[in-house]
């Protein structure tokens, strides 16, 4: 057997980080500020437009709606599409971390989880003294909704794997698969880019729903019946699918804790990615706990380069 690594310590961030961006379903002007965090506090929210509001835990049970969005909710105080922002910080390893926002959406940027990447590089990463924990599947947990299904399987580092079905002029065959090992090196050039999407046949019952408000060309990519009315091309060829793995990567860490084990999923959303970490979490014999491996190299390598 190899002689067991040192365990891999937690991280927070340098320095606070601010932003400020439209809610992409309010249309509303929003202010953020990502501060860091203690040892073992994970990643919080704060609403600083509601005085006496309770700080809200990044935690899957705390999920109560999901159109369109993974969005957390204490009582009556609300945290809105928080996939993105919690996508980047679990592509760079960081554990620990308070997010503060004035509304009850976090931004949508340009729609991807690039903006929140970079500006967290930025202000730099940092090592904490504690240990990072894992959670570990055991066996296979699958869950599924008519044609839809996702699952987590036994893996030894973190894979995700990806298919969408689409049958639009502008959606190719062989870009509706995606699969890769997440790494900080390969979420950064693989996936951080990949922008939300939305049609224009569906976009006026969003917002009839109070859906989308915020919505435009400079935060999705919109298709019409027959092509991508955005004047920016494509960031990758396969943006659509890869953005369905972004959006995976962020809710499947309100878990708590990065996973040790393969997703995958067909047609898979908020709402069935969320039904999944709630299956495993009430299984305690499909996951464990873990600090340590016996591996030579990380299970998880969140190397921090410089990466354009």
């Amino acid at each position: 057997m190899a002689n067991a690594i040192p365990f891999i310590t937690q991280r927070t961030i340098a320095h606070p980080v601010s932003m400020t961006g439209v809610g992409l379903h309010s249309g509303l002007p929003v202010h953020l500020t990502i501060r860091p965090a203690d040892i073992d506090e994970g990643i919080c929210f704060i609403r600083t437009d509601k005085p006496d509001a309770p700080p809200i835990p990044a935690r899957a049970d705390l999920v109560t709606d999901t159109v369109m969005s993974s969005n957390l909710t204490i009582g009556d105080i609300k945290i809105g599409t928080v996939e993105h922002l919690l996508s980047a910080l679990a592509g760079l390893g960081i554990d620990n971390a308070i997010i503060e926002v004035d509304a009850s959406e976090i931004p949508i940027m340009d729609g991807s989880a690039s903006v929140y990447t970079q500006k967290l590089l930025e202000v730099g990463i940092v090592e904490q003294s504690a240990t990072k924990t894992f959670l570990k599947i055991l066996k296979p947990v699958r869950v599924e909704q008519g044609d839809k299904w996702a699952e987590l399987l036994p893996f030894d580092g973190f894979r995700m794997t990806f298919d969408i079905e689409f049958n639009h002029p502008a959606i190719s065959k062989d870009t509706q698969h995606f699969s890769f090992d997440l790494s900080t090196k390969n979420f950064i050039e693989h996936i951080a880019k990949a922008r939300t999407f939305g049609f224009m046949s569906d976009i006026e019952a969003l917002k009839a729903n109070g859906l989308a408000r915020g919505g435009s060309l400079d935060n999705a990519i919109v298709l019409d019946e027959q092509k991508i009315m955005n004047d920016e091309p494509l960031r990758y060829k396969d943006e659509f699918v890869r953005h369905k793995v972004l959006d995976a990567i962020g809710d499947l860490y309100l878990i708590g804790y990065p996973i040790i084990g393969e997703f995958r999923a067909f047609k898979s959303g908020h709402a069935l990615n969320n039904d999944l970490v709630r299956t495993i979490q009430a299984d305690l014999s499909a996951f464990e706990i873990v600090t340590k491996y016996d591996k030579v190299t990380p299970v998880i390598d969140y190397g921090i380069k410089n990466f354009s």
